[in-house]
């Protein structure tokens, strides 16, 4: 489609989306239809990639819808406060070793220590929770990649009405075997990282935002 085809509706509506792209905290418990997913899904394939890293073996990326009502819900949920723990116990060996840090980290030390003990919140909660995969090549950008591959499943998602929660600790998982096993992931081979859809419970209150111009430098 050539530039010419877009017009100030486009950009308003696309104005928006953005606007509306809010991370949510609550889901209800019907779940979106398997159309919409597969409509968000598609939004991912849409994104762009580090093309310089991308193989001849086949395609790059690759998606895993989990139930909430799935056996493999309780594994990961399992395997998630897991990751959160060593995650814990990894930061604070660097806090003691550079004691700037701890004041820093003491407030993502918290959520983590959260994690290990509850879960997850949203895993198990959200109707879906969905694993994206990127095989890994080089130069190793998969994160980089997946996270455009996320943001457009998440202005998809907001276009039609369905929350979404990016679940970062997902990327903690990916060279985790019995992780990949219960997804059905060769192990070692992709990075993954992840997100939780279905309909919010209560949509959060507006953002403030900072003016453009007290953020923005021109260089002419």
């Amino acid at each position: 489609m050539s530039a010419q085809a877009f017009n100030a509706e486009h950009n308003a509506v696309l104005d928006e989306i953005l606007e509306m792209r809010r991370s949510i905290r609550a889901f209800k418990d019907g779940p979106p239809s398997r159309e919409a997913i597969n409509q968000i899904i598609h939004a991912g394939v849409l994104a762009p990639y580090a093309a310089l890293a991308v193989t001849n073996d086949g395609y790059f990326r690759r998606f895993f819808v989990v139930s909430n009502k799935s056996p493999a819900t309780r594994t990961i949920a399992a395997l998630g406060r897991q990751a959160a723990q060593t995650a814990a116990e990894r930061l604070m060996k660097q806090t003691e070793k550079d004691p700037s840090l701890r004041g820093k980290a003491s407030a993502f030390l918290q959520r983590l220590d959260r994690i290990a003990r509850t879960g997850v919140p949203v895993i198990g909660a959200a109707p879906y929770y969905i694993v994206v995969a990127e095989r890994k090549g080089v130069p190793a950008s998969q994160q980089q990649s997946l996270a455009h591959c996320l943001q457009n499943m998440w202005l998809k998602a907001t276009a039609l009405g369905l929350g979404f929660q990016l679940v970062s600790l997902t990327a903690q998982l990916g060279e985790s075997k019995e992780f990949c096993d219960t997804i059905g992931l060769p192990p070692g081979e992709f990075e993954v990282n992840g997100c939780a859809i279905g309909y919010a419970k209560e949509l959060p209150q507006p953002r403030s935002l900072p003016r453009i111009d007290n953020i923005t430098t021109w260089i002419e």
